[in-house]
C-alpha cells in the first residue's frame, strides 16, 4: 500500500508546503540492503566516570569496522553553537550514531554527564542517525539512589526519540553486570538500517552464553517455523530468516494454500497447511516437526486474526475465534513442543503482540486482549524457560502498511501514520528483521522482551 502523503511531501513542492504549513514531515529511513556497512559515517562513544561498557563498545565496534570519532573535538560553528549541517569545516564530520555508557551513574547528580553529551551534539546526527544509551537494571543496582538515576534515563532516550526527528532513533538498552559481552547483536541490530522502525525502546540484556556467529548468515543451519506465513508480515518474515540462513517451514491456514506454497518456494522452505485451532493441530505440527526436521530452534507465533466490534455488539464467535487463533492456539502449541523437547536449548519463541495490546483499541476489546496475553506469555515463561536455554520475546507491531491497514478508512489511516516520531508507517520488513534480531544466537541474553515496532508512536508508551 503506497502513501501518497509520504510521496509528495518528498517533491521539491511537497517540502515548501510541508515546511510553510508546519504539517507531519515523513522522513526517508535508512532500511538495510544485503552488503550495507553497519553506519555510514562515524560513531561518538562516550561515558559517565566509572562505565563499566565503554571498553567492550570500543572493541565491538573497532571488531566490526566502526569508525570512532574522536571524543575531544566537538561540532561547533563560529558562534559557539552547535552547526545545523553537524560539522566545523573539515574538522569534524556528523555523527551516525551517538553512544553513551551511563553505568557509572550513581545518582541523580551524576545525570548530568547526559546533558553535557547530548547537547553539543544533539544537531550534528546524520538523517537516520541513531542514539544508544546503555545502563544498568534499576533492579541489580547497588542503592536506591543510583536504582533512581537508572530508571531517569528512559525519560531521556523516550524524549530524544521525538525531539530529533528525520529518522533518528532513540534506543535504552539495560545491561545487567555480567553480561557486557552479550550485548553485540543488539549493537549490530540497533547500528544498522535493519531497526528503521524501532524507536524509544527499553531493551534488557541479561548474562548469557553467545556463540560465535557469523553475523552475514546468523541462522544458518537453524529450522525456523513461521506461522501465518502465507501473506503480509509473515512472508516477509519467512524471506528475511531464510536471507540469515534458517530453513523456514512456513504454516497457514488450507484456505491459503496456494498463496502459501508460493512463499515457501520462494525462500526454498516447506509448507504446512494446518488450522492452529484444530483439537489435534498441535500434535500434528508437532509429528511433522519431528519427522522431517527433529527439532524446531525458531518458533514464531504470527498467525493472527481481527474480528472487529465494539463490545457492546460483540458477538460471542468474534471473542472466541480471537482469543482462540492469537493467544489460546499459541499456548497449546508451545506446551506441545516444549513437552517433546522439540525446542533445543538455544531455541528461540517469538510471538507478536500489537500496540493495542499496550494501549488499547476502540472496538478490539477481543484483539487487544488477545494481544496482551501474549506479552503476559513472553514475561511468565522467560524465567520458567530459562534453565533450559530458550528465549521468549515479541514483538508489538505499530501501524504497518499491509492489506489490512489498507481497509482502514481514510482519517483513521491517516491518523495511524503519522502519530509517531517517524510520521509514516511501517513496513513488514521492520517488524520481520526485528524478530530476526531476537531470533539470532548472538541475542541469547534477550529474553522476557516485548520490543515495539511502531516508530515511536506518540500514543500507548
Amino acid at each position: 500500500m503506497s502513501d501518497r502523503y509520504a510521496s509528495f511531501a518528498h517533491t521539491a513542492p511537497g517540502r515548501a508546503l510541508v515546511k510553510r504549513l508546519g504539517l507531519p514531515d515523513p522522513p526517508r529511513l535508512r532500511r538495510y540492503h544485503p552488503g550495507d556497512p553497519l553506519t555510514h559515517g562515524p560513531v561518538r562513544l562516550d561515558a559517565a566516570p566509572g562505565g563499566r561498557l565503554v571498553e567492550p563498545l570500543a572493541k565491538l565496534l573497532t571488531s566490526a569496522g566502526v569508525e570512532i570519532s574522536d571524543p575531544n573535538t566537538t561540532p561547533v560553528g563560529p558562534d559557539g553553537t552547535a552547526r545545523p549541517d553537524g560539522s566545523d569545516g573539515d574538522r569534524t564530520p556528523r555523527q551516525a550514531a551517538l553512544l553513551f555508557d551511563a553505568t557509572g551513574i550513581t545518582d541523580s547528580s551524576g545525570l548530568r554527564a547526559l546533558f553535557d553529551f547530548f547537547h553539543p551534539l544533539a544537531r550534528a546526527l546524520y538523517p537516520s542517525g541513531r542514539v544508544m544509551v546503555f545502563g544498568t537494571p534499576p533492579e541489580s543496582c547497588a542503592s536506591v539512589r543510583e536504582a533512581t538515576a537508572q530508571r531517569a534515563l528512559e525519560g531521556l532516550t523516550r524524549s530524544i526519540g521525538k525531539e530529533f526527528r528525520r529518522g533518528i532513533t532513540a534506543q535504552l538498552v539495560h545491561v545487567a553486570p555480567g553480561a557486557e559481552r552479550a550485548v553485540e547483536s543488539t549493537v549490530r541490530f540497533l547500528l544498522s538500517g535493519r531497526s528503521a522502525y524501532v524507536s524509544g525502546q527499553v531493551i534488557r540484556i541479561g548474562p548469557a552464553e553467545v556463540p560465535e556467529v557469523d553475523w552475514t548468515r546468523p541462522l544458518e543451519g537453524r529450522t525456523a517455523l513461521v506461522t501465518g506465513a502465507a501473506r503480509g508480515i509473515g512472508a516477509t518474515l519467512a524471506e528475511v530468516l531464510a536471507a540469515d540462513g534458517a530453513r523456514v517451514v512456513a504454516l497457514d491456514v488450507p484456505d491459503a494454500g496456494d498463496a502459501l506454497a508460493r512463499v515457501a518456494n520462494a525462500v526454498g522452505g516447506t509448507a504446512v497447511q494446518l488450522d492452529l485451532t484444530a483439537p489435534d493441530a498441535p500434535l500434528r505440527l508437532a509429528d511433522h516437526l519431528a519427522d522431517r526436521h527433529g527439532r524446531v530452534d525458531i518458533v514464531v507465533h504470527n498467525a493472527g486474526i481481527t474480528r472487529d466490534k465494539t463490545l457492546g455488539r460483540m458477538t460471542p464467535d468474534r471473542w472466541d475465534s480471537v482469543l482462540e487463533v492469537n493467544l489460546s492456539s499459541q499456548e497449546r502449541i508451545n506446551d506441545v513442543l516444549l513437552d517433546r523437547d522439540l525446542i533445543p536449548r538455544g531455541g528461540r519463541l517469538i510471538g507478536v503482540s500489537s500496540i493495542a495490546g499496550i494501549a488499547g483499541n476502540l472496538g478490539q476489546t477481543n484483539y487487544a486482549t488477545s494481544k496482551a496475553g501474549v506479552i503476559g506469555l513472553v514475561q511468565s515463561m522467560a524465567p520458567v524457560l530459562a534453565d533450559r536455554g530458550i528465549t521468549v520475546n515479541a514483538v508489538a507491531p505499530g501501524f504497518i502498511e499491509t492489506r489490512l491497514t489498507a481497509r482502514i478508512p481514510l482519517v483513521i489511516r491517516e491518523v495511524g501514520r503519522r502519530m509517531n516520531s517517524m510520521a509514516q508507517g511501517g513496513l513488514p520488513v521492520d517488524v520481520a528483521q526485528t524478530i530476526a534480531w531476537l531470533a539470532s544466537p548472538g541475542s541469547a541474553g534477550i529474553t522476557g522482551n516485548v520490543v515495539r515496532v511502531c516508530g515511536q508512536s506518540l500514543l500507548g508508551a
